[in-house]
């Protein structure tokens, strides 16, 4: 009996991406793992794990304004919106919400609901200060350049969300590599 084919191409995209992130998921978790056996304390592990996400981020958004056809923001909110809506959705297949505004915008909450990095993630006892995912703050940082990031909620940790704050440190006016009046 032959196989039965999918009748919409967007069915064999799907289950690949699908597979590609629990790929990616299952050998971020040995990175981790190798991580900790490596350098033995945690701390170095967390220290690791974002600077590790700081150079993919430096790189990540090349990829993301050349996919995601997104014309320049405007400011800190709009940036932050774009990050939430369009990245993670298009390098982790989630969505995540900006809240937690400060009265000035240059601080905010990304908050993910759903973290297709730990699916399969439980850490030991021995692990309690591990932020897990500090991957993400990492690309968050190297993205945006001029930003500190921090866990406020982490669902490892027993909290109910995965929240980043991201807090814009300094805004560096866009510069171009050629002058006009020559």
């Amino acid at each position: 009996m032959a196989p039965v084919a999918p009748r919409s191409g967007d069915a064999i995209f799907a289950s690949v991406d699908r597979v590609n992130a629990e790929l990616f998921t299952l050998t971020y978790g040995a990175i981790v793992r190798q991580l900790l056996t490596d350098l033995e304390e945690v701390e170095e592990v967390n220290k690791q794990l974002d600077q590790m996400g700081y150079n993919i981020g430096i790189r990540l958004v090349d990829e993301f304004l050349a996919k995601s056809n997104v014309s320049s923001c405007v400011d800190f909110k709009e940036t932050a919106e774009v990050i939430a809506k369009v990245g993670f959705k298009m390098f982790l297949g989630v969505t995540a919400s900006v809240t937690n505004w400060d009265a000035d915008g240059t601080c905010c909450s990304i908050v993910l609901e759903d973290n297709p990095l730990v699916d399969f993630v439980e850490l030991p006892d021995n692990c309690q200060g591990l932020y897990y995912c500090n991957i993400l703050s990492g690309v968050i940082r190297g993205a945006l350049e001029m930003t500190e990031i921090t866990w406020a909620r982490d669902m490892l940790r027993g909290d109910d969300a995965f929240e980043l704050q991201v807090k814009l440190i300094k805004q560096v006016p866009e510069e171009y590599p050629y002058k006009d009046d020559e």
